[in-house]
């Protein structure tokens, strides 16, 4: 059985991923989860879901959410830090080294950690967004853990990053590849032919009262 003391990635990883950050704002690194804690993780998606803690997810803050699906098809659980499962835990450990190390080799100022799963049933997608509200800046960093095991190209559902560039890069959501990429860079959810799911999030910035 998988326990919280069961992940943690080499310490290269960590410095590649906060290198390639400060570089070019987008890292994108296959099997940074082993298969164990990817298989763990969606039993876990799965397992809450079936306890009825997922919700369709909204766009907005605050007063202004409101339910789009022109604009978003999936469903989200939050999580709280306090409650993680064993698998929740190791990869929340592996995010706060990442964390960690991003802010070494950064100016972002990184505080925390924040996450969710989310579902995107056959057919559903996300339009071209970013997820730094406009009035809000705490996100900086936005990461996602892909959890679908043998995912193809004819599966769709890629996550497309708009780069610095102006061109574009998608990625698969293969289980086990974690994305990180600055909070103010659009991307949008490509619709997936079979269910499509990932535990995602950001590393915020201390929020200023």
């Amino acid at each position: 059985m998988l326990t919280d003391m069961g992940f943690a990635p080499a310490v290269d990883v960590d410095e590649r991923i906060a290198a390639t950050i400060a570089k070019d704002g987008v890292a994108v690194v296959p099997h940074f989860a082993p298969r164990g804690l990817a298989e763990a993780l969606a039993v876990e998606a799965r397992r809450r879901d079936t306890a009825g803690e997922f919700r369709l997810a909204g766009v907005g803050r605050g007063a202004g959410r409101v339910l789009r699906a022109d604009i978003r098809g999936d469903r989200t659980c939050w999580l709280d830090e306090s409650a993680l499962a064993p698998a929740e835990r190791c990869l929340w450990r592996a995010l706060e080294a990442l964390r960690l190390e991003i802010n070494r080799a950064t100016a972002l100022g990184l505080f925390s950690v924040e996450a969710h799963y989310a579902i995107y049933p056959p057919g559903a997608f996300y339009r071209r967004h970013r997820d730094r509200f406009r009035d809000h800046d705490a996100r900086v960093l936005s990461w996602i853990l892909y959890l679908n095991e043998a995912w193809t190209q004819a599966d769709g559902g890629a996550l497309r990053i708009q780069l610095a560039d102006g061109s574009a890069r998608d990625v698969l959501p293969e289980a086990g590849t974690l994305a990180c990429f600055l909070a103010e860079r659009d991307h949008e959810v490509l619709r997936p032919q079979r269910e499509r799911l990932s535990i995602a999030g950001w590393f915020r910035r201390r929020e200023l009262r």
